[in-house]
């Protein structure tokens, strides 16, 4: 009942927000259609299509915002749900979301104007222009040298893919400290995984670099240059870099969300490293930008790229997967420049055809990205995007009772992985690789699941007793994934135990969670992050004797040569107040050791 309250309560809110615009009855009828058509990539027992509000109900995303390009221009834009929901606030097409990645590609086209107009060269060694940090080369490396060419496309060889922000309320690194990894910072350092130009590893590290390249040699602020020199020029009068955000715009900011529906504490999080995640933007205002891109391809005039700079900008470099700034896709023979995004409590995606001037930008305020691929797929099937859109598949299912899925319960090794089967909100799920799947059944033994591609078959032995499952794409049969049994002489590689640690944490099995720790903690005792998981499950076991011994044990050590013990406590300690966990226990560790809590 609640979700249907819920959903006429959104109907009312779209419906204002609708009533904003004056748009031509057949603009009203792609958007009904778009609205109306949602599916994921499997349609089950030809379930009807859901609408946006329908979906956004099931995963828990409290706000969307969408802007679609006809013609090279932007048909419509709408916002849906919430922008904050106990502050019962809409989402607009004003609304100003944080979504992250999507920085990058706007980050590009600074750093490509720097080169146009001669202040840089992207073929050159970045420490030839770094001047308030300096990129501290080594082995791994082999003597080549990291350029700004390879930081734009991801060819570095850099560390650290992404950052996870900081609470607005809490001490935020500068982005030297993020770079070399030191507190506040919560990041490893960035340094070479390997030799430039050997293959494509993404890096929001190798971006951070950009942004300080960009400030040294402009001598101005990042968000204040990139506003005056990009931005704005470009039509993207509403977006801006500042982190964080200023006071004066928060009143148009959206606030974040887990994919649980719980919201992020402070509304959201901070980002010194605007260049790779910091730009608080709006959908129109991204569809400025593919717009004008758009236009280029087509021999029209940029607003802020020469000719020149907009091949690099759409080209793949050195035939990877990416140009400088974007990612390039080619269905088929229909291209089109895309980017994703995801911040804590955001996502988002933009799709740019470079023929024919269709396109799409859509945020969310959670960061569940299922839903953004679901949304676009419905424009591109409205708009009939050249070779986009994908048809589901449709299969059919049979109930099984629960009582038969509790005996399928427990964990199962396979590959290098692990898989479960459990129960969350009152519904049996498959979970594996972070995604908890439904699962649909065609006999009382084989499933399936909308998010993976096998078909899955329980084996038994004689006894009935559940030994694994199968594992079928196509024709082709995979080896059998094999249940855990005893978890006593249970070997697993160090990080599995981690991860089906805190899957259990995340159900609330906190006795589970802890014998995953344990053993974990025999078979790798040098590893002190395993070691403090054991004794925070300790203390959520209300075992604060045992846990106090290994926290007092290992207090004054370190983790690896940039982080302490008792910084991983304070940033978990932050973790656990942020997801709104009690900490009366933690709170009681921390004095009794004096520790400062962050």
């Amino acid at each position: 009942m609640k979700t249907t309250i819920l959903s006429i309560v959104l109907l009312l809110f779209s419906a204002t927000v609708f009533a904003q615009s004056n748009y031509s009855q057949e603009t009203l009828d792609k958007i009904k259609e778009v609205e109306n058509n949602i599916t994921g990539n499997l349609v089950v027992n030809d379930a009807r299509p859901n609408t946006i509000l329908e979906r956004m109900a099931k995963y828990k995303v409290k706000g969307l915002s969408i802007a679609v390009i006809q013609d090279y221009k932007i048909a419509w834009a709408k916002g849906y749900g919430w922008a904050d929901e106990a502050e019962k606030r809409p989402v607009t097409p004003e609304t100003l979301f944080e979504p992250g990645s999507i920085s990058k590609t706007l980050n590009a086209l600074g750093i490509l104007k720097l080169a146009q107009d001669k202040k840089l060269d992207l073929y050159t060694d970045i420490n030839t222009y770094l001047k308030s940090w300096k990129f501290p080369y080594d082995s791994l490396s082999k003597g080549k040298k990291i350029t700004l060419a390879h930081l734009l496309s991801h060819t570095g060889g850099l560390s650290t893919h992404g950052f996870p922000g900081h609470n607005i309320n809490g001490p935020t690194p500068t982005v030297f400290e993020v770079l070399d990894g030191k507190s506040p910072a919560v990041t490893p350092v960035v340094r070479s995984l390997f030799e430039p130009d050997l293959k494509f590893q993404y890096s929001g590290g190798g971006t951070t670099i950009s942004q300080v390249i960009l400030t040294d040699i402009t001598g101005q602020a990042y968000d204040a240059w990139m506003y005056e020199n990009v931005l704005k020029p470009i039509g993207m009068v509403n977006s801006t870099y500042a982190q964080p955000l200023s006071k004066d715009k928060r009143h148009l900011a959206a606030s974040a969300y887990r994919p649980d529906g719980t919201p992020i504490a402070g509304k959201f999080h901070v980002y010194p490293e605007q260049a790779a995640a910091g730009l608080w933007m709006t959908p129109s205002d991204l569809c400025q930008y593919i717009i004008d891109m758009q236009l280029a391809q087509q021999g029209k005039t940029s607003k802020v790229l020469s000719p020149e700079m907009v091949k690099l900008h759409l080209t793949p470099y050195n035939n990877g997967p990416t140009a400088m700034g974007t990612f390039i896709a080619n269905l088929d023979g229909a291209r089109y420049f895309e980017h994703g995004a995801g911040n804590d409590g955001f996502c988002g995606q933009f799709y740019g055809s470079l023929e024919g001037g269709y396109g799409v930008a859509i945020f969310l305020n959670n960061e569940n990205g299922r839903l953004l691929y679901e949304v676009i797929q419905s424009v591109a099937k409205a708009y009939n995007w050249k070779n986009f859109y994908r048809e589901p598949q449709r299969k059919t299912s049979i109930p099984v009772s629960d009582n038969v899925i509790k005996t399928y319960e427990g964990l199962y090794l396979y590959d290098d992985s692990w898989a479960a089967v459990g129960k969350k909100d009152e519904e049996y799920h498959f979970f594996t690789g972070g995604t908890y799947a439904k699962m649909y059944y065609t006999s009382p033994t084989r499933f399936f699941n909308e998010e993976f591609q096998a078909v899955k078959e329980f084996i038994k032995d004689d006894k009935g007793n559940i030994l694994g499952y199968t594992r079928t794409v196509g024709d082709k049969e995979y080896p059998l994934s094999k249940k855990i049994g005893d978890l006593d002489t249970l070997k697993l590689a160090n990080p599995l135990f981690g991860e089906i640690g805190w899957y259990f944490f995340e159900l609330k099995k906190y006795q589970e969670s802890l014998a995953y720790f344990k053993r974990g903690v025999q078979l790798y005792p040098e590893d002190l992050n395993m070691a403090v998981n054991m004794a925070h499950l300790y203390l959520f076991n209300n075992d604060y004797k045992s846990a106090l011994a290994i926290y007092k044990a290992h207090q004054k050590k370190m983790v690896r040569p940039d982080l302490s013990f008792e910084k991983l406590m304070q940033d978990d300690y932050t973790y656990f107040k942020d997801h709104n966990y009690d900490l009366k226990l933690f709170d009681k560790v921390f004095a009794e050791l004096k520790v400062k809590k962050p």
